[in-house]
């Protein structure tokens, strides 16, 4: 559909440069009409395709974006559940929460306005109370609960 939008576009073209450069018109009437309204139907229909094909990608982004949605609240949901499940106090919710973001040990401190030797012992006690050894095993917590089982 893109090539006959072109090919119309560039008689279109054509047809109002004849005039401009002098160029003796050797077609019949009959014939110049009959490309014209090809072209000019061609442009139509390629327009009506195109919004319908933009139609078609709006559903799909909406349709994307509502199951991100849905993961993210699932995750959400999970994250309570497992800091729950785990004991941990509101301040190693916290911590545990900016660990799994990817925030540094420093800026956790930097944020909660607390001493980086506070923050290192609320990740060790997450660690220790999740049964894990570090962030990357914590992480694979969630995302096994997410994909319904641990990757074998």
């Amino acid at each position: 559909m893109l090539g006959l939008q072109v090919v119309a576009a560039s008689l279109f073209m054509f047809d109002l440069m004849i005039p401009i450069l002098g160029i003796p018109v050797i077609l019949d009437w009959t014939l110049h009409e009959v490309i014209e309204l090809t072209a000019a139907i061609s442009l139509i229909v390629g327009v009506v395709m195109g919004t319908l094909l933009l139609r078609r990608i709006e559903e799909r982004a909406e349709r994307v974006e509502s199951q991100l949605r849905a993961a993210s609240g699932a995750f959400a949901e999970l994250m309570q559940d497992r800091f729950e499940e785990w004991e941990l106090t509101p301040s190693e919710r916290d911590v545990a929460l900016f660990s799994i973001k990817g925030l540094s040990i420093q800026d956790i401190a930097a944020i909660r306005e607390v001493s980086e030797g506070t923050v290192k012992a609320q990740t060790n006690a997450i660690y220790r109370k999740a049964g894990v050894s570090g962030r990357p095993q914590l992480l694979s917590l969630f995302i096994e609960d997410l994909m319904d089982g641990p990757i074998t």
